[in-house]
């Protein structure tokens, strides 16, 4: 069957007291960003509890759906039979045609639900549905009725039309993009950042990303893959400005200057310094990183430590109470696991010590690091005139060759 409207379900923000309201326009503004990339024209509008969407002419109802699980807010998609109010005669023929065109096969259980918001209805909601049900039951002899688990729920929403549907697809949950401000991701080719970035999106950030480039040691497809792995975050979020760092000249002064246990360490420390000074120039106001703890020796309590040492932005650690395994797991969700193990090392993989050191001392980081002190300001701003920006979207991506606007960067 082929729809033209569609029911919008969300959990979350219906519980958000008097700035309900706030939340509910970023999920139609967010809305109505999906749906451009949809053949066809659409309204999007609020009431009463309710988002709609409904079609200006003819629609791909899976490209609709699919668009619109896309976004994060929503719990459900139900694609809508819509029907002028009329009397309980003709409701009644809507709804048996309804299902009999749905469900040709009707050896299966079912249960009317009735939503009359419309009070001048002369039937009221249980009188609807004890009459939908005996003439669904009068149609096709086949159904049963189970008032508790119901193969199908067939629902009717009387409201300034009638609404009648029996579907409801899951949508991602959570907050829309933007209604809790916006953050900087340390993005690397591995599995676990991307996810990380997804979840923390999921919450309500707008999502700008860092990437650290190691240039020769890391290739063109190192870089590629993480231009990927963003379009595959960006399916969710929308456009990603995805800011390229030139990190080679600092990773070998730390090798040639520093203790090789401490490589990954104080490697990390430079990466938050810098994504804290990009974060602070594109109105960012977090970080957020991949880490687990435990998963590898930078990510024990004693290493996070040393590199929040760093940051005067708070630090969001979405995956720190996960294992690999659940990772993974929402990696596949996601669409981004085959890309993030395709065999493209980043400089966090080259440059790594072969002993690394467990249980630092920040004392002894910061002392270290102090063999750096003639040449890393220098490094670091040298590494910044490198940002090269990298707008990346599902559909694409645009490269900016100097910052042209950082104050306006993703937003």
């Amino acid at each position: 069957m082929e729809y033209q409207s569609f029911l919008i379900k969300y959990a979350e923000i219906g519980v958000k007291g008097k700035n309900r309201y706030l939340f509910e326009d970023a999920l139609v503004q967010q809305m109505r960003i999906a749906l451009k990339k949809c053949s066809g024209a659409f309204t999007v509008h609020r009431t009463s509890g309710r988002i709609f969407v409904e079609a200006k002419g003819a629609c791909d109802t899976e490209e609709v759906v699919n668009a619109l699980q896309h976004v994060f807010g929503i719990v459900g998609v139900c694609p809508m039979a819509e029907r002028p109010i009329e009397p309980y005669p003709e409701l009644e023929k809507d709804v048996v045609a309804f299902f009999g065109e749905e469900y040709p096969d009707r050896h299966r259980t079912f249960k009317v639900h009735c939503r009359r918001q419309d009070k001048t209805y002369p039937m009221n909601s249980q009188e609807i549905d004890e009459a939908l049900g005996g003439a669904l039951l009068d149609a096709y002899p086949e159904l049963k009725v189970d008032v508790h688990h119901p193969d199908v729920m067939v629902t009717v929403e009387i409201r300034e039309k009638i609404y009648i549907y029996t579907h409801i697809l899951p949508g991602p949950g959570g907050l829309p993009v933007g209604s809790a401000g916006k953050a900087m991701l340390l993005l690397s080719g591995g599995i676990d950042s991307p996810v990380a970035g997804w979840m923390m999106a999921k919450r309500g950030l707008k999502l700008d990303a860092v990437y650290f480039n190691a240039p020769p040691y890391t290739s063109e497809r190192a870089l590629q893959k993480v231009e990927d792995l963003a379009a595959e975050v960006a399916a969710y979020t929308g456009p990603i400005w995805l800011h390229n760092i030139n990190f080679t000249e600092i990773q070998l002064a730390i090798y040639d200057k520093c203790p090789h246990d401490e490589l990954t360490i104080i490697m990390r420390r430079f990466m938050m310094r810098i994504a804290e000074k990009i974060a602070r120039g594109t109105a960012c106001g977090a970080l957020i990183t991949g880490e687990s703890l435990g998963q590898v020796a930078s990510q024990t309590m004693r290493s996070l430590e040393c590199t929040n040492a760093v940051c005067t932005l708070p630090v969001f650690r979405p995956l720190i109470g996960f294992d690999k395994e659940d990772i993974v797991t929402v990696s596949k969700k996601i669409g981004t696991y085959d890309t993030s193990i395709l065999p493209y090392e980043d400089c966090c993989t080259i440059f790594v010590a072969k002993h690394p050191v467990t249980k630092p001392i920040l004392d002894v980081i910061e002392r270290h690091e102090h063999h750096l002190d003639d040449i890393i300001g220098e490094m670091v701003d040298k590494a910044l005139e490198t940002d090269e920006i990298i707008i990346v979207d599902a559909e694409g991506k645009r490269v900016l060759k100097h910052r042209e606007d950082p104050l306006t960067g993703g937003m």
